[in-house]
């Protein structure tokens, strides 16, 4: 990890129609000429979840490009090799993944299923809404770690570490 391209991050999820969607579009945001995301699923649902679009769109990202595809595309022959691999979803975190080129360091980063969300159509944007803050918090710590200056054992405990973090509570008026 010391040359200078963008870092390739992977988001896993089961459907790849929410969660590690959500995730893609933040790293890509955050982490702009430092980080590359990508986001698949062990059993992608085949389209994004529209609550995931309709959350995003209102924060101004761009989701033209947003598709739900398989794990294996990033596990074939000619695909960019990911530095670091992230679980987002409890599902995905017990799966036997493909083997992944590079031997990425991986973590898992698991948060609820805003998709399970039940109630009305403010409840159910609210779990969307939370699942954002949730990743948004877990990204923005692992942008801001010092990737040079860690070995790779110390960069392996702050990944899990990131996982385990509680976001704080959204203030409410």
């Amino acid at each position: 990890m010391t040359d200078d391209r963008p870092l390739n991050v992977l988001f896993l999820c089961t459907g790849n129609s929410a969660r590690s969607i959500i995730a893609e579009a933040i790293m890509n945001r955050v982490g702009a000429g430092k980080f590359k995301a990508y986001s698949a699923g062990s059993m992608p649902k085949g389209q994004v979840n529209p609550l995931a679009i309709n959350l995003l769109n209102k924060l101004n990202y761009d989701t033209s490009a947003m598709r739900s595809k398989s794990w294996e595309e990033f596990a074939a022959p000619g695909a960019p090799v990911m530095d670091f691999v992230f679980t987002v979803c409890d599902n995905a975190a017990n799966e036997v993944c493909p083997i992944w080129p590079g031997q990425p360091m991986s973590a898992h980063w698991g948060v609820p299923d805003p998709v399970e969300a039940e109630g009305d159509a403010a409840q159910k944007a609210l779990a969307f809404a939370d699942t954002y803050r949730m990743l948004n918090n877990r990204i923005g710590i692992f942008t801001s770690l010092p990737l040079k200056s860690l070995d790779e054992l110390s960069l392996q405990k702050q990944l899990d570490a990131i996982g385990k973090s509680k976001s704080p509570a959204p203030e409410r008026a």
